[in-house]
């Protein structure tokens, strides 16, 4: 990305002419001279509405933002030119017909960028929740590209020509890879577990470990969730044992499951223990009833084989006895946010008729992206290269040190002589509840206030500074520095990133 072009009306823009003229300098007539001596305009000075839209300087202006949000935001902009002049405080030079384009761009500008923009994020934090979690691969990319512009079979069985299910699109590959017998993918992983409990459990009671209550990003709760399901939470065991005596002697006749949950974003160390899916699943099934397991994060795939920490898979889970997994699409899979389910057909069969099911479906935009990322893992020994969260996860320290290196000239020609910047190694993390205890060694930039005394108020001043860019700069603000992790900035972004830092900050 290059740096960010001038607005239509921006000064120096050919297209409005010349720029704004001086304060107490004379004008065209027509174009709002001012006609006093000082400095400041009067009310009468300000131009009427038509006459500025039917200014030469208006016309890009027009041309790029349409009559109507122009008209709208001239009208409020005289308005308040008015109420400056009435004050006695209105610059002359600002009532000219080419100032009055260019601040009236500039707003435009303001007003209509998008809310959703890309950032750049140097946070440490791969998969970061509140800037979009995983980065999807190109042959997702594509998917969803074909999927907003042409019509697809969403919901169209092109074998037989008559109404299909939209869950088809993606469960053969979800079986494939996890080994269950069915499967069906909701909205997020937070509402498969709110499906799972209401189909299977609604005013029933549900058996879990009191230390796998956890709660989710957003203050979101097992036990809440299980309250808006209708299923009443059954707690054993202690905060740091359960034991499979605990389960057992939970078991009622109002039971309608066992339930194990991935403690995904914490760990409990020191003097513990927990009971094994399979152990679970062996007390559930000797008594008929269903085990299930949120695994939270979910992965398809041993991540020791990239040398990344140990994660039970899916298909492990499965084959360990649990009836229904649920997991995330956007964590470590690595794709579109949804919730997928996986397990026994007949629990996915009644999970299905569940009128929340509807409530809760994905469009087909979110399941063309999660096909082709499903997809990706049919080929494993190309995961690396093809699949983006894998590709930055396993990023190598000796790959990234070298672009801090080339970086830190840069950065530092655009903070300033009040800062230091230094090219130093440093820890990523995984993120998103996945593996929070896990770091990743990197390296990036850190920023230091050059000054003595209290830091932090400079260091807040050069993190929003970066934040004000066109694309944003996204660090963290820790120890007294401000950090840059180049963990996520790929090779093609390198060259736009330093680009809109070849000047001076402030």
């Amino acid at each position: 990305m290059t740096a960010r072009a001038d607005p239509p009306g921006a000064a120096g823009s050919s297209e409005l002419g010349s720029p704004p003229q001086r304060a107490g300098a004379s004008t065209p007539s027509g174009g709002g001279a001012c006609s006093q001596a000082g400095p400041f305009a009067a009310p009468a000075d300000i131009p009427a509405l038509d006459r500025v839209l039917g200014a030469e300087p208006m016309q890009a202006v027009l041309a790029a933002y349409g009559r109507t949000q122009v008209v709208a935001a001239l009208r409020e902009h005289l308005a308040d030119l008015r109420t400056q002049a009435v004050a006695g405080r209105l610059p002359a030079d600002r009532t000219a017909p080419a100032a009055i384009a260019h601040a009236l761009a500039e707003s435009l500008a303001r007003a209509t960028r998008p809310r959703l923009q890309s950032v750049y994020n140097l946070t440490g934090t791969v998969l970061h929740t509140n800037l979009g979690r995983a980065l999807l691969p190109n042959e997702a990319v594509d998917a969803v590209v074909r999927a907003l512009t042409t019509p697809a079979n969403l919901e169209f069985d092109l074998d037989t020509g008559g109404r299909g299910d939209r869950d088809d699109l993606i469960e053969d590959l979800l079986r494939e890879l996890t080994g269950a017998e069915a499967a069906t993918v909701v909205n997020n992983n937070a509402a498969a577990v709110l499906l799972m409990l209401n189909a299977l459990a609604d005013r029933r009671e549900v058996v879990v470990s009191r230390g796998e209550l956890v709660e989710i990003g957003g203050a979101f709760r097992i036990p809440d969730i299980m309250k808006r399901a209708g299923a009443r939470l059954v707690e054993v065991g202690t905060t740091n044992r359960t034991h499979a005596t605990d389960y057992e002697t939970a078991i009622g006749p109002r039971t309608a499951m066992l339930m194990k949950v991935h403690c995904s974003n914490y760990a409990i160390t020191g003097f513990t223990k927990s009971v094994s899916v399979q152990d679970v699943a062996a007390i559930a099934h000797a008594r008929g009833l269903p085990m299930t397991v949120d695994l939270g994060s979910g992965t398809l795939l041993d991540l020791t084989d990239w040398g990344l920490p140990r994660e039970d898979t899916v298909r492990e889970t499965v084959q360990a006895g649990a009836d229904l997994v649920t997991f995330s699409g956007d964590k470590l899979l690595g794709g579109p946010q949804a919730g997928l389910l996986v397990g026994r057909a007949d629990l996915i069969r009644k999970i299905k008729k569940n009128p929340l099911k509807r409530a809760l479906r994905v469009g087909k935009l979110t399941l063309a992206a999660l096909e082709p990322v499903l997809a990706l893992y049919r080929a494993p020994e190309f995961l690396a290269e093809r699949l983006t969260t894998l590709r930055l996860l396993t990023r190598p320290q000796r790959l990234i040190q070298p672009v801090a290196e080339r970086l830190r000239d840069t950065v530092q020609h655009a903070v300033g002589p009040g800062y230091v910047v230094q090219a130093v190694p440093m820890f990523s993390q995984i993120g998103s509840g996945a593996l929070p205890a896990d770091h990743l060694p990197s390296y990036g930039l850190a920023i230091r206030h050059a000054g003595s005394g209290r830091s932090g108020r400079h260091l807040a001043r050069l993190e929003a500074l970066l934040r004000g860019l066109p694309r944003p700069i996204i660090g963290r603000v820790a120890d007294d520095a401000l950090w840059l992790d180049l963990r996520c900035l790929e090779e093609r972004d390198e060259a736009a990133f330093a680009a809109q830092l070849a000047q001076p900050l402030a």
